[in-house]
């Protein structure tokens, strides 16, 4: 059984291009994110096929999703969308120039909101917020998939992923906060029947 879960960041957004806080906020790939989406589904060709594929309610995780299933000869593949999966809600910070964040209201500040754990940016988000929210989803609809012998797909975002990849890699709060997700990157787990982690491959397109 084979117990395989992939999970991929979305390709570079329009506003990761320009350095803007994005949060639950829904603009395009970019040209080179559609291009890192292609190219993750080209070194996913030897992995698949997949079974099912889950996606966020934001329209740069589904683009991905898409792209890598058109990749693989997959298209139409069942696909789940859900907003426990969007990327961690930054709130006020949304849609600023990261700089200008720093000017507005000082590099230590913004560096607190953005890599604490628990430290929530105003009106938005902690990453404690979005593992509270994605992990429960992980839990319920996605992980019995995998133990089920499934191949499944996960296209989300940096903060949705790494709470995932916090339970899967058993970091703890202060080992997630440094750990940092390529855009188009794939990371295969295979699983074992307890739903630890039997082995992990990062496939550099």
């Amino acid at each position: 059984m084979d117990r395989l879960l992939v999970l991929i960041r979305h390709g570079q957004s329009d506003w990761n291009l320009k350095n803007l806080f994005t949060g639950w906020k829904d603009p395009e790939l970019s040209p080179k994110g559609v291009e890192e989406a292609k190219a993750a589904g080209r070194a996913l060709k030897g992995v698949g096929p997949f079974d099912v594929a889950f996606t966020s309610a934001l329209t740069r995780a589904q683009h991905t999703c898409s792209l890598v299933l058109g990749e693989v000869g997959q298209d139409g593949l069942e696909t789940i969308r859900d907003e426990a999966l969007n990327e961690r809600d930054y709130g006020d910070l949304s849609g600023l120039n990261k700089d200008e964040a720093r000017e507005r209201w000082g590099a230590d500040q913004v560096h607190t909101w953005r890599r604490s754990y628990a430290v929530n940016p105003p009106g938005g988000e902690s990453l404690r917020d979005t593992v509270a929210r994605a992990l429960p989803f992980y839990n319920q609809r996605i992980l019995p998939r995998v133990l089920g012998g499934q191949r499944v797909l996960v296209a989300a975002h940096g903060n949705s992923l790494r709470s995932l990849i916090m339970v899967l890699d058993g970091l703890s709060p202060d080992g997630i906060v440094g750990v940092e997700l390529e855009t188009g990157v794939p990371i295969v787990y295979r699983l074992k029947a307890d739903s630890t982690v039997d082995s992990k491959e990062v496939l550099k397109p």
